[in-house]
C-alpha cells in the first residue's frame, strides 16, 4: 500500500515505539494509522484499545475492524459486551475513564490506547472524559490521538508529554487529498466566489428621511431547494450529503424533494431489493418508519438522523456505501468519524444552537462535515454548497466561518463526583494534587486555577457532608455512588434512606428513566399513574435539598434532575408492551425512546455491578434490565445481526 507522506511519517514514529498524535483534515486518510497499530498489535501478541466520543462510531468502527481481523476484536460500551477479552478493544471515552478509575489492573497487558476525535476534550459537556482518561491512563501505555485539524495542537501534545513524562511525536497535515470547492446559494442563484456573494446579497442601499436612516437589501429571491439540486445534478456533484441542524427539517426536505427521482430502473429495482433485504435483518417490517422513508429511497433520496431507530439509521448508512443513494439530508452526527463520504456537501444554513443560543458555525465544526465532501480515488474535487439568507447571518461570519483558522481546543475539565470518591479511595486528601496534571492547569491563569481547586474542595467537602467520606474513608454511601457517573447524588441519597430497596422492577424503571430524560424546552409532562407520582414526590424533596447544598457551596453544574415525561411510556414497555404501544405513550421520536432505553440500561447495569449493593436489589435490577433490553431496544442484538 502506498501511504501518504503523514501517515508514512506517523507509522515511522509508531514502528519506532513513540506515542503519536496527528492532525489532519476530515477525510485525510487517519484511520490508516490507527488500522497500522492494530494490525501490530495483534500479530505481535500485544492488546490495544480503540476509543470512540459516540456509541454509533464504536459500533460501526466494531463492524469495520471486525470484517478485517475477525474475532481478535472485542466491543464494549454501556449497553453491548461482545468478546470483551479480545486483543483490541472498541469502546466509549467514557467507558475507557470508568474501567481505568475501577480496573486499573487489567491495563498491565494494554500497549496502546488509541483516541479518535481527540479534539473532542473541547466538548463542554463530555470533554472532561477525555482528559480524566489521558490523566489517569498508566505510563506504560502508548497513545495514538487522531484529530481535526487544530491551531494549538502542538500545545495539546505538550501537556500529554508532561503527564505520560515520555516523548509524543505531533504529525500536521493540512492538504487534502481532495480540494474542496465551495459555493453558495443566496437569492436563488448559484455563486462560486465571495465577492459576488457579497454584491447580491449583502449590498445596501441607504435612505435618510426626516432624519431617520433606513437600510434595505437588494431584492433577494427566495432560495428554491429545486434550484440547488436541480445545480448538483446537472454538474454530475451528486451524491450529496445535505446537513440541517433539526431533524424535522431533515424529513422536510427530503419529502420535498419527492418530484426528483435520481434512479433509473435498473437502480431502482437494486435499492429496493437491497432496502427489503436490510429491513427483514433487522426486523424492521412492521415499522411504520420503514413504510414512510421508502418511497424517498427508491427514488435515490433518504434522510438520517438520531430521531430515527438505531436499526433504520444503520439501513440507511448501508444503502448510501451502496452509492444507490443520491441525496441523503442529515444532522451533524453523520460527519462524527463515520465514513460516509459524497461528491458534494450542502449546508442548510451557516448557524447552529449552541448550549444557550444560535450563533454562526464554528469552523472546526464547519470542515467536520465540509471534510465528507469528495470522495478519495473517485473526485478530483468536493463541492461545498452553503445557503445562505443574508438576514439570519452576516457576511464576516461566512468569511471568518470558511477562511479563518479552526477554533483552538480549550479545556472543559469538570470532574465528577464518582471521579473524586474513586480518586479519594487511594489518594485521599491528596486527590487535589490531581488537578496540576490537567489540561485546564495546563491552559489558564492563576486566578482560574485557585478557582479550579476551590470547586474540587467544594465538591469534596460536600460528600463529607452527605457522608459518602468518613475518617478518610469511603462510607457505604460513597462506594455505591463511586460507580455512577453523572447521577451520583440523587440515585444514592435515594439508596441510602432505603427507598429504593421496597421497589419493584416497574418502579426501578420509572425512577431510572426519570433521572436519564432531558425534556425539550416546554415539553409537557405527560398524566402521571399513581406509581409515578409518588415516585416523583420522593425525587422532588432529594433533588430540592441537593440543589439547595450545592448552591450554597457555588457548585455549577447541578446535579441532573428527574424528569417524568417518559414514564407512561417505560411503565407500559416494563409491563410487557410491544413498542408499537409504547410509541402512542410519548411525544418524543422512536429513536430517542431506544436511546434514553439503552441509557437506563447502562445505569442499571453500574447498579448492579456495584460492590454494596445487597443480593435482594440485585435481582430485581436484573429483572429490570431484562424487562426493557429486548426487541428493538436490545444494542447487542442490533450488532450480532449483521
Amino acid at each position: 500500500m502506498t501511504y501518504d507522506r503523514f501517515q508514512e511519517e506517523a507509522i515511522s514514529y509508531v514502528n519506532g515505539g513513540y506515542s503519536v498524535m496527528v492532525s489532519a483534515p476530515t477525510g485525510a486518510g487517519k484511520t490508516l494509522i490507527a488500522e497500522h497499530v492494530i494490525s501490530d498489535c495483534i500479530e505481535k501478541s500485544k492488546r490495544a484499545i480503540y476509543t470512540a466520543p459516540i456509541k454509533a462510531l464504536s459500533n460501526q468502527k466494531f463492524r469495520d475492524f471486525k470484517s478485517q481481523y475477525k474475532d481478535k476484536i472485542g466491543i464494549v460500551t454501556g449497553d453491548v459486551s461482545i468478546n470483551p477479552t479480545a486483543p483490541v478493544l472498541i469502546m466509549t471515552t467514557e467507558i475507557l475513564r470508568n474501567k481505568l478509575l475501577t480496573e486499573k489492573s487489567r491495563f498491565k497487558s494494554i500497549q496502546w490506547v488509541i483516541f479518535d476525535e481527540i479534539h473532542y476534550l473541547d466538548d463542554l459537556e463530555r470533554g472532561t472524559v477525555w482528559e480524566e482518561s489521558l490523566i489517569f491512563l498508566p505510563e506504560h501505555i502508548n497513545v495514538l490521538c487522531l484529530s481535526a485539524t487544530i491551531p494549538n495542537i502542538e500545545e495539546l501534545a505538550s501537556w500529554i508529554e508532561s503527564i505520560h513524562k515520555r516523548p509524543l511525536k505531533v504529525i500536521k497535515e493540512d492538504k487534502r487529498p481532495v480540494p474542496l470547492e465551495f459555493n453558495f446559494h443566496c437569492s436563488n442563484q448559484i455563486i462560486d466566489n465571495l465577492k459576488d456573494l457579497k454584491r447580491i446579497g449583502f449590498s445596501q442601499k441607504s435612505y435618510f428621511y426626516k432624519r431617520k436612516e433606513y437600510k434595505e437589501h437588494l431584492f433577494l429571491r427566495p432560495n428554491r431547494l429545486s434550484t440547488l439540486i436541480g445545480h448538483l445534478q446537472n454538474k454530475n456533484h451528486l451524491p450529496c450529503i445535505y446537513f440541517s441542524f433539526s431533524r424535522k427539517r431533515c424529513e422536510d426536505l427530503a419529502f420535498e424533494l419527492y418530484s426528483f427521482n435520481f434512479l433509473n430502473a435498473e437502480e431502482r429495482e437494486k435499492i429496493t431489493s437491497l432496502y427489503e433485504t436490510l429491513v427483514q435483518k433487522f426486523y424492521l417490517e412492521k415499522e411504520p418508519s420503514y413504510y414512510k422513508i421508502k418511497p424517498l429511497i427508491q427514488r435515490g433520496i433518504a434522510y438520517h438522523h438520531a430521531g430515527l431507530l438505531p436499526q433504520l439509521k444503520e439501513v440507511i448508512e448501508r444503502l448510501f456505501t451502496s452509492r444507490l443513494l443520491k441525496v441523503i439530508f442529515t444532522t451533524e452526527t453523520f460527519a462524527l468519524g463515520i465514513n460516509m463520504p459524497a461528491r458534494s456537501v450542502v449546508f442548510d444554513e451557516l448557524r447552529k444552537y449552541y448550549g444557550r443560543g444560535y450563533r454562526a458555525l464554528k469552523s472546526r465544526d464547519f470542515y467536520q462535515m465540509a471534510g465528507r465532501a469528495g470522495r478519495r480515488g473517485l473526485d478530483l474535487k468536493g463541492y461545498i454548497y452553503s445557503r445562505i439568507n443574508p438576514y439570519r447571518i452576516n457576511f464576516q461570519d461566512i468569511n471568518r466561518i470558511i477562511f479563518a483558522k479552526p477554533e483552538t481546543v480549550t479545556s472543559k475539565f469538570n470532574t465528577s463526583y464518582a471521579v473524586i470518591l474513586n480518586l479519594y479511595r487511594d489518594l485521599k486528601e491528596d486527590l487535589v494534587e490531581i488537578y496540576p496534571k490537567t489540561f485546564h492547569y495546563f491552559q489558564v491563569r492563576e486566578k482560574e486555577k485557585r478557582e479550579a481547586i476551590q470547586l474540587l474542595r467544594k465538591k469534596l467537602q460536600i460528600l463529607k457532608e452527605l457522608n459518602y467520606i468518613k475518617e478518610d474513608t469511603l462510607t457505604k454511601k460513597g462506594e455505591f455512588a463511586s460507580y455512577l457517573y453523572g447521577y451520583e447524588l440523587p440515585l444514592t441519597e435515594l439508596y441510602s434512606q432505603k427507598f429504593l430497596d421496597r421497589f419493584n422492577p416497574i418502579e426501578l424503571n420509572i425512577l431510572i428513566s426519570s433521572l436519564v430524560f432531558e425534556p425539550r424546552k416546554g415539553q409537557r409532562l405527560p398524566p402521571l399513574s399513581r406509581t409515578s407520582k409518588k415516585i416523583r414526590e420522593k425525587t422532588e424533596e432529594i433533588i430540592k435539598s441537593l440543589h439547595n447544598l450545592e448552591k450554597r457551596y457555588r457548585i455549577w453544574p447541578l446535579s441532573k434532575g428527574f424528569y417524568f415525561h417518559i414514564t407512561p411510556a417505560v411503565e407500559a414497555f416494563t409491563k410487557g408492551a410491544d413498542f408499537s404501544k409504547v410509541r402512542d405513550l410519548t411525544d418524543i421520536d422512536e429513536g430517542e425512546i431506544v436511546r434514553f432505553f439503552r441509557m437506563m440500561i447502562q445505569i442499571l447495569r453500574e447498579l448492579y455491578s456495584s460492590s454494596v449493593v445487597e443480593d435482594t436489589l440485585k435481582e430485581i435490577i436484573s429483572k429490570s434490565i431484562h424487562s426493557i433490553n429486548r426487541d428493538i431496544i436490545d444494542a447487542q442484538r442490533q450488532i450480532e445481526l449483521e
